[in-house]
């Protein structure tokens, strides 16, 4: 099979991920954490909805609603919200460090609800993972930046949360149909911050209406378009492995843009985070074989 159109829509999507992380910061001047968050889902979801009678998006069962309401709460609503509070005082790149931690997260959830076993290299991956973290909100010497990181973090558990509540979705669902409905029911968890948006919509600089707009319609619609096709046409291992680079290109796309160089020891912290994360990931493709089932933490993007 040719995977030169489904790698390069892995690629696309990569791209479009990490450069959200810097988008944030520039959609903060205006909207400001609780309106960017409504507005961004806004676009999103309009997007979606749109595109969504052309890409095959099934209407979910009712008996489904209250598990997709739950991913909506945490992996968009919730996640949302505490992201972009957190890059208020964390630089972009090291936002996306500590948001790849999210598979541990929803490894140790999986363990406590699932009965899964995390066996020695989980645990080690995860006790990794989550020092490099804490090294990383420990590395700003500043109340507001640790208080900051810890939010991020928190949105990286929101995520995790996300991928282990779609875990019985992605049965009867493909990924994208999963996605179109968290973003919806996440959208209407967010309603209440709608006097945010809109004062962000009357007062925010052209430059923060563009983010939003680049935010809701390219990382967040067609990043998810693009991953269900590479996805569907790729190997597992190959398309999940290509996620690793988010944080990578987030960096460098957060130099270029805003001019952000993590510090030494937010770069450590983010390998030793990433270290520990492939430990876990390697570890269930390990226990699985070749031929087993995407995971959906191995999604990384910041919705």
């Amino acid at each position: 099979m040719n995977t030169a159109k489904p790698s390069l829509a892995i690629g696309g999507t990569v791209v479009l991920w990490a450069s959200a992380f810097p988008a944030i910061r520039v959609g903060l001047d205006g909207y400001g954490p609780l309106g960017l968050s409504l507005a961004r889902l806004v676009v999103a979801s309009v997007a979606l909805a749109i595109a969504a009678p052309f890409l095959g998006v099934r209407l979910p069962r009712a008996k489904d609603l209250p598990l997709i309401a739950l991913c909506g709460l945490t992996g968009m609503t919730a996640y949302q919200v505490l992201l972009n509070w957190g890059e208020v005082h964390v630089p972009a790149g090291t936002a996306s460090l500590l948001v790849a931690t999210a598979p541990v997260f929803s490894a140790a959830l999986a363990a406590a609800f699932l009965g899964e076993r995390l066996g020695a290299r989980g645990l080690l991956g995860s006790a990794v993972a989550l020092g490099g973290s804490a090294l990383i909100a420990l590395s700003g010497g500043d109340v507001h930046y640790t208080s900051a990181a810890w939010a991020v973090l928190a949105a990286a558990l929101g995520q995790g949360a996300y991928h282990f509540c779609s875990k019985p979705l992605l049965r009867r669902y493909s990924g994208l149909e999963v996605a179109c409905y968290a973003m919806g029911t996440g959208t209407l968890f967010s309603l209440p911050l709608l006097p945010q948006a809109l004062h962000g919509v009357a007062t925010a600089p052209a430059g923060a209406d563009a983010a939003v707009l680049y935010l809701g319609l390219l990382p967040s619609a067609l990043g998810f378009v693009l991953w269900g096709y590479g996805v569907a046409r790729h190997t597992v291992t190959a398309a999940t492995s290509a996620l690793y680079l988010v944080p990578v290109v987030a960096i460098g796309v957060a130099y270029a843009w805003l001019g952000e160089v993590p510090t030494p020891a937010e770069l450590a912290g983010g390998v030793i985070s990433v270290g520990g994360v492939v430990l876990i990931t390697a570890r269930r493709r390990t226990r699985r074989g070749p031929a087993a089932t995407p995971e959906p933490e191995a999604v990384a993007e910041p919705r």
